[in-house]
């Protein structure tokens, strides 16, 4: 039996994170907690703890489990640059499974991206346009970093200095080499992402679109039954498929 605590129970994630949980064989949820509240009273009841809340918060947390040598599973994003080292310094204690997405169908356009990147080469010019509901704070969002991360990788080249946030006014031709990111913000709107390569004559567009956070969800439920027991180091969502 896994025992999993949710961080941020009230929210969003926190309430479809429990709404899945009660469908999963072989997994209990043995603490929730809210931010103010102090995970160390709950961190002895689990085995793993499930972060969707705000990424100043996912680093104390982290610690904790650290501390207590619990696995954990994160799915905030937005993490500074010193925050992202910290984690990936804690993950040297603990299993720590860190991804910008845990629904199954994008981590198969993480991998359909990296394929068609490598297949198409520079000739295709990329676009990634993302959209989300009014309330997200971070753009752009944790997954279309992602895809940029994935292009550039696939090109041999470093994604910093790449990226093309939006366009306006006179810009001039657009460069081959650069990755275009457009954010959209409105209504309820869960996640869509689209990666567009576009050449002369020809366009090719990926497209996942999430209509629940259910499928958020289960997927971060599945890498928590993954994830326990394993040895300390830093997984993603690709480790839990297998898709690596």
């Amino acid at each position: 039996m896994t025992r999993i605590i949710i961080a941020g129970a009230k929210g969003r994630m926190g309430q479809a994170l429990a709404r899945c949980a009660e469908g999963i064989p072989g997994l209990a949820i043995t603490g929730q907690f809210d931010l103010g509240e102090d995970l160390r009273g709950l961190i002895a009841e689990g085995d793993v703890v499930v972060d969707f809340t705000f990424h100043e918060s996912t680093v104390p947390m982290a610690r904790i489990c650290a501390e207590h040598k619990k696995a954990m599973v994160i799915g905030t994003t937005g993490h500074s640059d010193t925050e992202q080292k910290e984690l990936v310094q804690i993950a040297a204690q603990i299993p720590l499974v860190w991804s910008s997405n845990f629904s199954t169908g994008v981590n198969t356009l993480f991998w359909l991206t990296r394929q068609a990147a490598e297949i198409l080469g520079p000739d295709f010019d990329v676009e990634i346009v993302e959209m989300h509901h009014r309330l997200k704070k971070d753009a752009p969002s944790g997954t279309a970093r992602a895809l940029a991360r994935i292009i550039a990788e696939a090109r041999r080249q470093p994604v910093a200095g790449l990226l093309r946030h939006g366009r306006q006014g006179l810009v001039g031709e657009r460069s081959r080499s650069e990755i275009g990111i457009h954010s959209l913000r409105g209504g309820d709107v869960v996640g869509d992402h689209t990666v567009v390569f576009a050449a002369a004559g020809e366009r090719l567009e990926l497209t996942h679109k999430a209509s629940t956070r259910d499928t958020f969800a289960s997927g971060a439920l599945r890498a928590a039954q993954w994830v326990a027991g394993k040895k300390p180091g830093l997984y993603d969502m690709q480790d839990v498929l297998g898709l690596h």
